[in-house]
């Protein structure tokens, strides 16, 4: 007879950090309420509805640093200068098929259903919205289904990426260290309260 699963266990959610060397992003299982909700990603050119989508991914960092860095061969003087001073901010939006949660790079983590709701509220209201409509940048991104919209908050080093990312985590009730500004301090301190 296989064991009940206890009232938390049943509603939580699994997610993943994906973390890089120096920035965090937070994937999100799609299912067909996420892709209702997160609709509004469609108009913009994120096939959130594609039946291959198995994740949607969501990032926020420094505008000049974001758009302007691809890659590290792309690395010039002055995006490097705002993210150490201010910048505007930008949300990264992109989706994936299978993530392997294996990957060195990846931290499951599973969240409670009502915190995973806070969750998901802090990443949507983290979009700056113009008549309630999200505001894409041009036709900026990295790959074919990626986007870049206009963002809430402004980016600096000592307030960037991963400190949005550990205050998205602390929404959906997983708790972190007190200031994370790197990727590995963040998956460390969530891997010790949690």
């Amino acid at each position: 007879m296989a064991a009940e699963a206890s009232p938390e266990t049943a509603t939580s959610q699994r997610i993943l950090l994906l973390s890089g060397p120096i920035h965090t992003d937070i994937a999100i299982p799609l299912d067909d309420r996420l892709r209702a909700s997160f609709s509004f990603l469609e108009d913009a050119g994120i096939p959130v509805s594609d039946p291959a989508a198995q994740w949607l991914i969501f990032g926020w960092g420094g505008r000049s640093f974001y758009l302007e860095t691809p890659t590290w061969a792309d690395l010039k003087p002055m995006p490097v200068f705002r993210a150490l001073t201010i910048d505007r901010s930008v949300m990264h939006v992109d989706i994936a098929g299978d993530i392997s949660e294996t990957h060195p790079a990846v931290t499951v983590l599973n969240v409670n259903g009502g915190r995973f709701e806070q969750l998901l509220g802090f990443v949507n209201d983290s979009f700056i919205r113009e008549n309630g409509v999200v505001l894409p940048i041009g036709d900026r991104a990295y790959g074919t289904y990626d986007r870049f919209f206009e963002a809430k908050g402004y980016f600096n080093a000592l307030l960037g990426c991963n400190t949005w990312t550990a205050a998205a985590l602390r929404k959906g009730g997983l708790r972190s260290g007190f200031w994370n500004p790197l990727p590995q301090p963040l998956a460390l301190s969530l891997l010790l309260f949690n």
